[in-house]
């Protein structure tokens, strides 16, 4: 069961610094539209060996002049709705608010867990004039500066205590499948396709939706459990911002998956959505298969192909090695093919390569191409091996792997990729000393 935290509360609160820290980062995933308030942010964060998702949310705001007040606000509501916790952040330089008391009315009437966050406290004085929180009557708070960081491991330690547990899955060795993309690129259609039967997989109504449903296919001698939670209520029947529900339905699908199927609208090309949704798939470590739909809506030629699949590498760079399959589920085209694609990725991100072959491949690569020397001091790698782990995970053991940097470590994946076979999975690389 994927868990997910989102960060509410009024404009200059302090959210987003809060959010990098929490995610320890300061790249959030970010889509911009009209270059004004309606970033999404998603990232990971990992406490005591609990991981779950973070969700930063614009300022909610009130009668303000911001033509994005209604869009943004949706959004917070929806954030709220479709979240296991909810951080609502408050600052005590100011004291309480009108929009915190708004925001707090917000909160009560959706009967989730809530822990009020208290930033800026940062001296005695501020943590004395902290408990007038009190009265949002939302009970305790947790006072921090998210900023240097106070108070931040304590509030990690309350939050990790109102997370759901993880349940049982479904039959270990079966592959579990995501279908993602943006909305209105054909995911129930390719679902309907694949199980042979026209269904919803999910229905989203407030307050059911929490949890996925695994619907079994086992057809061809190919059996996996499909994850279909991105499912969309009828445009007649929804307020809230379709692209953002859309991706908070993702994260929950990718974080519950072994492997994505992530749909590209073929009449619109690769998007910035597109992107931030192979970014979460990346970012948790799953397979993927890039389906491009509608392929038979658009004009092509014998290049057509080339050129397509060459623009969506280009944009996904420096990650590229990944199957892209073009597909037209009205017209039922290629869809066996997909099948082919699931399993042989998933084997890819299962594959464990025999310690002796590592080391004899990859130590005379090394040898050929060794880490540029930093002050003088030259990097010796004495061994590689596979860890133990769900995908492909190697560590190299030196003399100086501080000195290794990124472009190295880059040079050395594509190195493995060329010699295994792990297209469409991650692969994960480190240097450790000796």
């Amino acid at each position: 069961m994927s868990r997910i935290v989102a960060i509410v509360g009024r404009p200059n609160v302090g959210k987003s610094t809060l959010f990098n820290r929490l995610t320890e980062s300061r790249d959030a995933i970010v889509n911009e539209i009209s270059g004004v308030t309606r970033d999404r942010h998603y990232g990971r964060s990992v406490w005591n060996g609990v991981d779950f998702s973070v969700v930063d949310t614009g300022g909610y705001v009130e009668a303000s002049e911001d033509l994005f007040e209604d869009e943004i606000n949706r959004q917070v509501k929806l954030a709220i709705n479709e979240s296991d916790l909810i951080l609502f952040m408050v600052n005590v330089e100011d004291g309480i608010h009108d929009l915190d008391r708004e925001v707090a009315d917000l909160l009560r009437r959706a009967s989730k867990n809530v822990i009020i966050v208290v930033n800026k406290v940062d001296n005695n004085q501020r943590l004395l004039d902290a408990p007038e929180f009190y009265s949002l009557g939302l009970g305790d708070y947790f006072p921090i500066s998210s900023v240097n960081g106070s108070g931040t491991g304590d509030l990690l330690d309350e939050v990790v205590k109102h997370l759901p547990e993880t349940i049982d899955e479904p039959e270990p060795d079966i592959p579990r499948v995501a279908i993602v993309g943006r909305p209105n690129v054909g995911k129930s259609s390719l679902a309907n396709a694949l199980l042979g039967e026209e269904r919803n997989i999910v229905t989203p109504v407030a307050g059911t939706t929490r949890d996925s449903i695994y619907s079994k296919y086992n057809k061809f001698n190919t059996t996996f459990y499909l994850i279909d939670t991105a499912g969309l209520r009828k445009k007649a029947k929804v307020d809230e911002d379709i692209e953002f529900y859309s991706m908070l339905r993702a994260i929950r699908s990718i974080e519950e998956s072994d492997l994505c199927l992530l749909m590209i609208d073929a009449t619109r090309g690769i998007e910035a959505q597109d992107l931030n949704i192979l970014s979460i798939i990346q970012k948790n470590n799953k397979g993927v298969v890039v389906l491009v739909n509608k392929w038979d809506l658009v004009e092509k030629d014998n290049k057509s192909t080339t050129t397509f699949e060459d623009a969506v590498r280009t944009r996904t760079a420096p990650f590229r090695d990944y199957p892209v399959l073009f597909i037209s589920v009205t017209n039922k085209q290629r869809i066996h093919k997909v099948l082919e694609l699931i399993t042989t990725v998933y084997e890819n991100r299962r594959r464990k390569i025999p310690t002796s072959k590592l080391n004899d491949l990859m130590l005379k690569i090394i040898e050929d191409t060794p880490p540029p020397s930093l002050k003088g001091k030259h990097i010796k790698v004495k061994y590689v091996t596979q860890l133990p782990s769900a995908y492909p995970t190697f560590a190299f053991f030196c003399n100086l792997p501080q000195y290794i940097k990124d472009p190295y470590k880059r040079f050395v994946e594509n190195r493995l990729r060329e010699n295994f076979e792990f297209s469409g999975a991650p692969v994960k690389i480190f240097f450790r000393k000796k």
